[in-house]
């Protein structure tokens, strides 16, 4: 029987499913967020072991231990099942990264702890299995691709020429395309990690101090380019504190 399809093995839970609505005191019917997060770490296991087009609903209800009655009552089939586990995916990448540019210390340290978090979380394993997934899955499910980018990289790019914006403005930055200038950071922060993570070519993630050379370097890159005479000054008092 097609797997968007519940077969006669779903009574049990269209029994569960009624008594959930009866108010004894159980979630409604997909509204139970222990069930929901069963089902996504299920999800997520087999998707990461087979990918997206081996992965079947029916793989997902014995990794995940439920019945298909009971899968099919939180989500319409695997595409919804995806879209679902990588927008989580998404808000546990993007959560909290972009915090260190609101601070107002030092504008180097700033944006040097601003690479460190950004290179070490993109090129962990989770998130770079997680892109991988996504790009394989753009071209047939081209809007997941799209929300991804607009939801994540694009949300955390305003937020990276905001801070820029506010650098120009206290006279420490002079940039004439401060798009352009967004982009450069996030990418000279990363030089050559995460392509060698997405093709393979490195199997573990870098080490600290790997990132932080990285790091380090592209930073005083992009604050020679960019950095105004009242940029070296605190840099310079900097360095004798």
């Amino acid at each position: 029987m097609s797997e968007t399809l519940i077969d006669t093995e779903t009574k049990p839970d269209k029994v569960e499913k009624a008594d959930e609505l009866s108010g004894r005191g159980r979630p409604a019917a997909g509204q139970d967020p222990v069930k929901r997060d069963q089902i996504m770490e299920g999800a997520r296991r087999v998707f990461m072991d087979k990918g997206f087009d081996a992965a079947s609903m029916n793989d997902v209800t014995r990794e995940a231990g439920v019945s298909k009655g009971t899968i099919y009552v939180y989500f319409d089939n695997k595409e919804e099942l995806f879209e679902a586990l990588v927008e989580e995916e998404r808000c546990k990448i993007f959560q909290n990264l972009y915090e260190v540019l609101d601070r107002e210390d030092n504008l180097r340290d700033v944006l040097e702890d601003f690479g460190m978090a950004l290179s070490y979380k993109i090129t962990s394993d989770k998130v770079v299995m997680a892109q991988r997934t996504v790009i394989g899955v753009a071209e047939r499910i081209p809007e997941l691709g799209l929300r991804f980018y607009e939801k994540g990289p694009k949300q955390g790019h305003a937020k990276v020429e905001a801070f820029l914006n506010r650098a120009i403005a206290k006279g420490l930055l002079e940039i004439a395309d401060v798009d352009l200038a967004a982009y450069q950071l996030s990418e000279l922060c990363m030089a050559g990690l995460l392509r060698q993570r997405l093709y393979g070519y490195r199997r573990q993630s870098p080490a600290d101090h790997e990132i932080r050379y990285v790091v380090r370097a592209g930073v005083d890159v992009f604050l020679k380019a960019y950095g105004t005479e009242a940029f070296a000054a605190q840099d310079k008092a900097r360095r004798t504190d």
